[in-house]
């Protein structure tokens, strides 16, 4: 005997009767390209035997970003964009400026037309407010992490990014390094030193000067930092810097002394920034925050949502060592840049927890 019309046709209905997982079901349905040819044909036929009908999907997604400009906004967005279009997805974009009431408008706006899930995307990797809890979308933060710990944030691993640095410069024999960043304040350059320390510890290092030179990110400030640095500890032979701008400052103020790079002073930034990395003289070894692949998994991570496997807490995305001239003379490296990446080379790991209580601001 058929089904009376009170009781709904399931998705678990669909899966049983196809021989397959709910979370299998659902990407059949919806045209994911993960899913076997054979298994999508037997969901599809299951669905049709039952009468199934799909709660309404629109194949369109949400990006709110606050400033779309952005030298960090725009490869994030290009990733999560490549990622959606690979599953056929529409994007619907929008742009906050860094306004509370314009992202209030957005986000009803984007509701309204039936998105299936949102992505906000921060112009830097402050701690930011949660979009409020009853929405009936999943969210995904990337590059800025919510305060809730609910949420799931997608965030570059600074921390492990300085420690690719600090490893490289140690196995080329450097040891006394010193270290020059934006302002304390910002959570960025707090975790990037902290990242620095735990290599220089696990290697008996101390950081030459005692502490982190903290200012501005600017190249001003790098060349000016480095002037100082040297003053005092003349025999520094590597700096690492908070980001690309302080080092090509640095790099500055090492060539106004004498200092030849990397034979004497090796040298390293951070963020991988063609302007000041690669035009850099000698090219800028840097760490890259692989800001496409960030948002790729901040994809992965509402698609997982969509099939019902949400996750929580903070995602730490890996960064990746780019090595050039500043530390090893291409000749010796065969004319080749080397890629180096933090960890086993997956999106990241979680930590549930969301740290929430940090305030610092991100890199702008």
């Amino acid at each position: 005997m058929g089904r009376r019309r009170s009781e709904a046709v399931t998705l678990a209905d669909v899966a049983r009767r196809a021989g397959c997982s709910i979370a299998t079901a659902s990407k059949a349905l919806n045209a994911r390209a993960q899913v076997a040819e054979a298994t999508r044909q037997r969901v599809l036929a299951a669905a049709s035997e039952l009468s199934f009908r799909a709660p309404g999907r629109t194949r369109a997604i949400g990006l709110l970003t606050d400033e779309l400009g952005g030298r960090f906004s725009i490869p994030i967005l290009l990733g999560a964009e490549n990622a959606l279009a690979g599953d056929r997805m529409s994007v619907l974009l929008c742009d906050a400026r860094g306004d509370d009431a314009r992202r209030r408008h957005y986000v009803a706006t984007l509701l309204a037309r039936q998105v299936d899930g949102l992505i906000v995307v921060g112009d830097d990797n402050d701690v930011r407010p949660s979009l409020p809890r009853d929405l009936p979308v999943p969210v995904v933060y990337a590059y800025g992490e919510s305060g809730h710990p609910d949420d799931v944030s997608v965030i570059a691993d600074d921390g492990g990014g300085a420690r690719l640095a600090a490893e490289h410069l140690i196995a080329l024999g450097r040891r006394r390094l010193a270290h020059i960043t934006g302002p304390r304040h910002y959570r960025a350059a707090r975790k990037r030193a902290a990242g620095l320390r735990e290599v220089l510890d696990e290697n008996d290092l101390p950081l030459t000067g005692g502490e982190p030179l903290y200012g501005e990110w600017s190249q001003r400030w790098g060349r000016r930092a480095a002037h100082r640095l040297l003053a005092s500890h003349p025999g520094t032979d590597a700096v690492f810097c908070g980001n690309d701008q302080i080092a090509a400052g640095v790099a500055q103020a090492l060539s106004e002394r004498g200092r030849r790079i990397p034979d004497d002073v090796a040298l390293v930034g951070f963020d991988n920034w063609t302007e000041f990395a690669a035009d850099c003289r000698p090219p800028l070894t840097t760490v890259d925050l692989r800001l496409q692949e960030l948002g790729e998994a901040a994809v992965r991570h509402l698609f997982a949502a969509l099939d019902g496997r949400p996750s929580q807490g903070v995602v730490r995305s890996p960064c990746r060592l780019v090595v050039r001239a500043s530390t090893a003379g291409l000749r010796d490296r065969g004319g080749l840049e080397l890629d180096h990446l933090a960890g086993d080379g997956q999106p990241g790991h979680a930590e549930h927890g969301g740290g929430g209580r940090d305030t610092g601001r991100g890199q702008p």
